[in-house]
């Protein structure tokens, strides 16, 4: 083996070692892409976390890097955890979920929930009422939704559903939220 080939092997053996270790250092998402992840999750789809950035969370939500604990990215969905004193980190998230349809999509079919308009296209899920009060069969098939938020947003090509406990993101806070939704 020639002295230049031998600096050739050397070169790719280095450029790939260097690339692997580099690699390992930043985790599962990679150079640009990553992240902090929760639990064994791995980073969000861009393609999904674009529709609601963890900084717009954070921006309308009162939330911040003291308080984020990782994302969790799975196919069309993407989780931001917090930490929320006296709570299982396991269910305080706010989930955005973000899956590709023909055209504009119309608002979703729910049984649970009636979607008021806000500004901005955006429509926040109100829990079925009965005079009033939530509807038993709601309550008794979806659970209390009164402590939750939902909001959801059309676009060509796609939808936007975001939901969280209103612990990390209340109401007030979801209508801030909503403007952010792309």
């Amino acid at each position: 083996m020639s002295k230049s080939h031998r600096l050739l092997a050397l070169g790719l053996f280095a450029t790939t070692s260097l690339g692997f270790l580099t690699a390992r250092a930043q985790g599962p998402g990679g150079g640009a892409g990553s992240c902090k992840t929760f639990g064994t999750g791995r980073c969000c789809d861009p393609a999904v976390s674009m529709h609601l950035p963890k900084d717009a969370i954070f921006n309308a939500c009162g939330e911040s890097d003291a308080t984020f604990l990782g994302e969790q990215g799975s196919k069309d969905t993407c989780k931001y955890f917090f930490k929320v004193e006296g709570e299982k980190d396991n269910e305080m998230y706010v989930q955005v979920y973000s899956p590709a349809e023909k055209g504009t999509p119309a608002v979703p079919a729910d049984p649970f929930v009636t979607w008021k308009k806000m500004p901005g296209g955006a429509m926040m899920a109100e829990p079925k009422s009965l005079r009033g009060n939530v509807n038993p069969k709601v309550k008794a098939m979806a659970g209390d939704t009164s402590g939750a938020v939902g909001l959801w947003k059309a676009g060509n090509g796609y939808s936007v559903m975001v939901s969280a406990p209103a612990k990390v993101c209340s109401r007030t806070d979801a209508k801030r939220l909503a403007g952010s939704i792309k």
